[in-house]
């Protein structure tokens, strides 16, 4: 069973391969289609706790994200 964080079925869904942290220190998910996601704890606007630790992190590996841009046939982000 595939664990979702957004589970839109229309919707193109990848794997999250690895996080870094933008300039803004935000945390932002590197998805296996080559896209990147922002995925900011901004309570209450946006509660992901598990964003701000490395555990947290860790355990969100392998997990889907639905990927806009691969539905709009955007090219890859850049590093």
């Amino acid at each position: 069973m595939v664990t979702r964080l957004y589970p839109y079925t229309d919707m193109a869904n990848q794997k999250i391969v690895g996080f870094h942290q933008d300039e803004e220190d935000h945390w932002v998910a590197e998805l296996g289609c080559g896209h990147t996601q922002h995925v900011r704890h901004t309570p209450p606007w946006q509660n992901r706790p598990w964003v701000i630790t490395d555990a947290g992190r860790a355990a969100k590996l392998g997990v889907e994200l639905t990927c806009v841009k691969c539905d709009r046939n955007e090219p890859v982000d850049n590093g």
